[in-house]
């Protein structure tokens, strides 16, 4: 296959061609030639040529749910990976989030061979423990040789601090990295929303950023006794902000990410109890919003997520204390982020995971593989049901003003384009 991107700025630090707008010829997979114009003679060569186009590494979302195996009807591998190819994503790692879930070599040889033959790669997440029961841990080296990049129980807190002990020593041996979510689950309780001012009005169950907070510095305390490696996902308060730059100044192998949303959206979305806000962590103050966008241009916040969630209506369109936590989030991750953030923070945060999973680096350079993510950073509009592309509608940005717009991405000697 021949690609040719016509006038596209380059958004790659490590690239010389950094903020440069160049032609990029692409052959059978390969940059092969990367100039201030190219001219093409072949009438197959598929050419991208659009206004104000820019090209970056390809992006990696660290948390992404599917469903499959055993929640289909939310959204399978196939049609996740295309949604993910059309919102700009190279690659993704999902969540065991699935039934049988992925707590097993054979789960997760499932996982991959469901992915062959797309543009966008996939990199399963095995349980920390079987079941996700917080009990035992699962079989995590075999996973790990059977294509699994790190181990955690999605969503839900390792309650037993002699478990995380051990598994934070075990993976040590062959280099692996454990995943600690962090929330209290008794003093998260039943809540349903941050402990504020907006669920006291509302009259909902709140979630206090103290079960995070107590959660997160347990995890670094066992870290720093253990050592190893630590990746906490989608923090979203204040301390914990402060605990994770003290655990980093200590020099303790910590990173962390945060969910799209809780960069773009606050609890004061909550008023007409629409569950589409309903989300974990919950959505938080003002406040703490601008203090995890300062977090993330500091480099204390690793990476950013999707938190990508398929929900079908039975389990979303209830009453705000019986519905589920989660909403989808690939197709609208980079024109929601664009709306907070300079363009060059948001590539880095949409790449870097990369390198805190172990996964190869890619840059924009001649005789690199083609790795590229597709994308427009100009224009307003607004997110409505047409922007959908997932097969459960359960998003928290509908009607939200977006910036910008995603073309699509190369990859695996494949090309995957939204339609005009």
């Amino acid at each position: 296959m021949n690609i040719l991107l016509k006038k596209a700025r380059v958004i790659d630090p490590t690239s010389t061609h950094h903020n440069t707008v160049v032609d990029i010829q692409i052959n059978n997979g390969i940059i092969t030639k990367i100039a201030d114009s190219i001219e093409h003679t072949d009438n197959t060569t598929i050419v991208v040529e659009k206004e104000d186009l820019h090209v970056s590494q390809g992006w990696f979302d660290s948390s992404v749910c599917f469903g499959e195996p055993g929640f289909e009807e939310r959204e399978n591998i196939q049609h996740g990976l295309d949604v993910a190819a059309k919102s700009g994503f190279t690659q993704v790692a999902i969540e065991p989030n699935n039934n049988p879930i992925t707590d097993n070599q054979t789960i997760v040889n499932f996982i991959k061979h469901k992915s062959f033959g797309a543009t966008t790669e996939v990199f399963p997440i095995g349980t920390l423990t079987v079941n996700a029961q917080g009990t035992d841990l699962a079989e995590l080296y075999d996973m790990q040789n059977a294509g699994a990049i790190a181990f955690g129980d999605y969503k839900k807190d390792i309650t037993s601090s002699n478990v995380l002990k051990i598994a934070l020593q075990y993976v040590q041996d062959f280099d692996g990295l454990v995943i600690a979510y962090s929330s209290d689950n008794q003093i998260q309780g039943k809540g349903v929303a941050n402990e504020g001012i907006e669920s006291t009005k509302l009259g909902l169950k709140g979630i206090p950023c103290l079960a995070e907070e107590i959660q997160v510095a347990r995890n670094l305390f066992l870290l720093e006794y253990t050592g190893g490696k630590l990746h906490i996902p989608t923090i979203s308060t204040i301390k914990s902000i402060e605990l994770i730059k003290d655990a980093k100044k200590k020099g303790l192998a910590v990173t962390c990410s945060v969910a799209v949303h809780h960069l773009t959206l606050t609890d004061e979305r909550l008023n007409e109890f629409d569950t589409r806000f309903k989300v974990l962590p919950p959505l938080r103050d003002e406040a703490t919003r601008q203090a995890l966008i300062n977090a993330v241009i500091d480099g204390t916040i690793d990476c950013i997520t999707s938190e990508h969630n398929p929900l079908d209506i039975e389990h979303k369109k209830l009453e705000f204390d019986k519905a589920s936590f989660g909403t989808i989030g690939l197709e609208s991750a980079f024109t929601a982020l664009n709306t907070v953030l300079p363009v060059e923070v948001i590539v880095d945060k949409l790449t870097k995971a990369r390198v805190l999973f172990q996964l190869p680096t890619v840059q924009i350079k001649e005789g690199e593989k083609a790795n590229l993510s597709l994308f427009v950073t100009t224009g307003e509009n607004t997110f409505t049901k047409t922007n959908i592309l997932s097969k459960s509608h359960n998003s928290a940005f509908l009607n939200f003003n977006m910036k910008g717009k995603v073309l699509g991405c190369i990859n695996n000697n494949l090309i995957t384009l939204n339609k005009e």
